[in-house]
């Protein structure tokens, strides 16, 4: 049976009476599809194959999703069915990379994190980064939450601790103790946590609907370098500079769009999925602290 019969007939089981499903591509993590169903309407479905799957993904995908539009009113696909082998979304489409639906986007997100500003870091549960868990362990402090849980947690990782040698592991160590010099202390607010060009869909009436996110409370500028730091459409700098009128991210936070997302280019890495050169921009950030010198001078 092929993953996608497999996904089928996970459907069949649960009620859906499947007439057709098209493939799904663009994750890595899970089989994916678009269902027909008898009466004609349609439902993205998607499932996991490994056996060593974990039992709570799919429960904490939708969990995700609905904080985001209880906590935040973002617009997000209405869950349909949610157990451990097989999660059941509203249908979307393609979004319109017209200047409109950026704009429109800019408001969402914006929207979003100013209106959920937070004392704390963090997530009352873990989470998921593809077959990785995201510790969303609650702190005060944003630059021991960002070290402890979005930098140092993926070093013992096997494929990061093979990646990175030694002096460069001490490299990381020191950028954490230098966060604070690098990003301005200020506060969280509820994040996507995976806002990427390919988590950004649309509704029927094409207004913008946000998928696959990875929720917690931490500096809303993580989103942004999330888009910013990835392959989009000249059509988006609408979203950044309407964003910015909104909701006034930290100066300088484009300088920092690649530190502000490591915690993606770790996930690559640990997933064997490194074939652009996340390592190489890694090692590119932690250039500046791979040597540094004692009291004395002397190179250390």
């Amino acid at each position: 049976m092929s993953e996608y019969e497999l996904l089928a007939q996970r459907l069949r089981e649960t009620g859906f009476p499947v007439t057709s499903l098209v493939a799904v591509t663009g994750g890595c993590i899970c089989v994916a599809g678009m269902a027909s169903l008898r009466d004609g309407s349609r439902v993205f479905a998607k499932t996991e194959t490994e056996a060593e799957a974990e039992a709570d993904l799919f429960e904490v995908e939708a969990a995700g999703l609905s904080a985001l539009r209880d906590l935040g009113g973002v617009r997000v696909p209405t869950v349909i069915h949610v157990s451990p082998g097989l999660l059941v979304l509203e249908a979307l489409q393609p979004r319109d990379d017209g200047q409109r639906f950026w704009e429109q986007l800019a408001h969402m997100v914006a929207a979003l994190h100013t209106s959920t500003v937070s004392g704390r870091f963090g997530w009352h549960r873990d989470g998921w980064q593809g077959r990785m868990r995201q510790d969303n362990t609650w702190e005060t402090d944003g630059h021991a939450f960002y070290a402890q849980h979005r930098i140092l947690r993926w070093l013992p990782e096997p494929l990061v601790e093979a990646e990175f040698d030694r002096e460069e592991r001490r490299a990381l160590e020191r950028l954490c103790a230098a966060l604070p010099e690098l990003i301005p202390p200020h506060p969280p607010s509820l994040t996507h946590g995976d806002m990427w060009p390919g988590n950004i869909l649309a509704d029927g009436s094409g207004e913008p609907v946000l998928i696959d996110p990875a929720v917690s409370y931490t500096w809303p500028e993580v989103d942004l370098a999330a888009l910013w730091c990835s392959l989009r459409p000249p059509e988006s700098e609408r979203f950044f500079a309407g964003y910015e009128e909104l909701a006034h991210p930290f100066d300088g936070w484009r300088d920092q769009a690649q530190l502000l997302r490591i915690w993606d280019l770790f996930s690559v890495i640990a997933h064997g999925l490194d074939t652009w050169g996340a390592a190489g921009i890694v090692r590119t950030l932690i250039k500046p602290f791979r040597y540094h010198t004692t009291s004395c001078g002397s190179a250390a």
